[in-house]
């Protein structure tokens, strides 16, 4: 789209300034960026004090300290070259939705599994809540039984309800086993 030159001076000043907001959607989709490059500092994207609470085996981070200490450290030790896959996401005023997987190499200790060098993926659930530009809580499920069956360890053991299932999935990247 072609602005006027005018247009473009004022909101080439805008952003210098920083008066130009980002959407939701565009600060969950930096971070996701962010992570996917596994940069280390996420100060950026987060609150301080910001909650990051998911399911089981997972646990609830209480601050961005703690979020890069007992989750995204060693989600990076344990798997590398990670790609996020995200398939749709969901914008509604100050929160944020998606849903998708992350594909990456198995190449650290994830739950006493050592590395096998598996190419795996890792499907998640986020919903986040941002405020004043960053991320204040971030809801998360990470589907650990499908990463530890892609890693040979069924915590089922066969008696899984998917065993009911009589059909795979239409679309079959959806399914991670």
């Amino acid at each position: 789209m072609l602005l006027p030159a005018s247009c473009e001076v004022a909101e080439k000043r805008f952003s210098e300034v920083g008066l130009m907001t980002k959407t939701t959607l565009q600060i969950v989709k930096e971070m996701e960026q962010a992570l996917e490059r596994a940069e280390v500092d996420c100060s950026e994207y987060f609150h301080d004090d910001f909650d990051w609470i998911a399911n089981f085996g997972c646990g609830t981070k209480r601050g961005l300290d703690e979020f890069e200490r007992a989750w995204y450290k060693p989600f990076r030790d344990a798997f590398g070259d990670r790609h996020f896959a995200t398939e749709h996401y969901l914008e509604d005023g100050n929160w944020a939705a998606c849903f998708g997987h992350c594909e990456a190499t198995h190449h650290g200790d994830f739950m006493g599994i050592a590395p096998t060098g598996k190419r795996i993926k890792i499907p998640y659930i986020d919903f986040w809540r941002v405020e004043d530009g960053k991320i204040a809580e971030n809801r998360v499920s990470v589907d650990f039984p499908a990463i530890l069956a892609q890693l040979g360890q069924d915590i089922f053991n066969g008696k899984g309800w998917d065993q009911l299932d009589c059909k795979p999935p239409k679309n079959a990247s959806l399914s991670f086993a």
